[in-house]
């Protein structure tokens, strides 16, 4: 089931039911599906599924590894039509099979149906709004990669250490201003 919901869309966020009332929209709510879900066994492999844009979460991603051997994402495109924003969803998926070491499968309504590779290439993929099968081989891996194994943490820790050197920096600027001064 699908855990990371789309607001307004797939669901209401909390202080925001009185709008659909006062504009009379219908709407319903999708019930969320457990944050950490075991991965679904087929063919002999394990496979992580991302439903729609889920895949935009690498934390999410890697909280089904190591255990997952595929990560599987299906995805209604349609919203964007034409335009570029299914090619950069391709890409996010391109980054999550790069990031954790596992081919990525999309499948999409309108989007770009593809394969992708453990290192982010695109194996093969079916042009943007044409309905017909993808045929391919993807391999199972395990493994983890030192995104896998950190997550986010090295980046964030490394925009706090910069956000604090600045402010340090910004201090001795007072510091010295205020000594020029007296």
């Amino acid at each position: 089931r699908k855990h990371h919901l789309v607001p307004f869309g797939e669901f209401v966020p909390p202080l925001f039911g009185w709008v659909l009332n006062v504009l009379h929209i219908p709407m319903s709510d999708f019930s969320r599906g457990a944050r950490v879900q075991e991965p679904l066994k087929a063919a002999g492999e394990r496979l992580a599924i991302g439903i729609c844009y889920e895949d935009v979460f690498g934390e999410e991603v890697i909280g089904q590894l190591p255990e997952a051997t595929l990560l599987v994402n299906m995805s209604n495109d349609a919203w964007f039509g034409e335009r570029i924003a299914p090619w950069q969803h391709t890409q996010i998926a391109q980054t999550r099979a790069l990031e954790t070491g596992r081919y990525m499968l999309r499948a999409t309504n309108t989007g770009v149906t593809s394969i992708i590779d453990h290192r982010g290439q695109l194996v093969a993929s079916l042009p943007q709004l044409k309905t017909d099968a993808l045929h391919g081989t993807a391999q199972g891996r395990t493994g983890a990669t030192p995104y896998a194994l950190a997550g986010n943490v090295p980046i964030v820790s490394l925009c706090l250490m910069l956000l604090a050197g600045l402010q340090w920096r910004r201090r001795q600027h007072k510091i010295a201003v205020t000594k020029e001064s007296a």
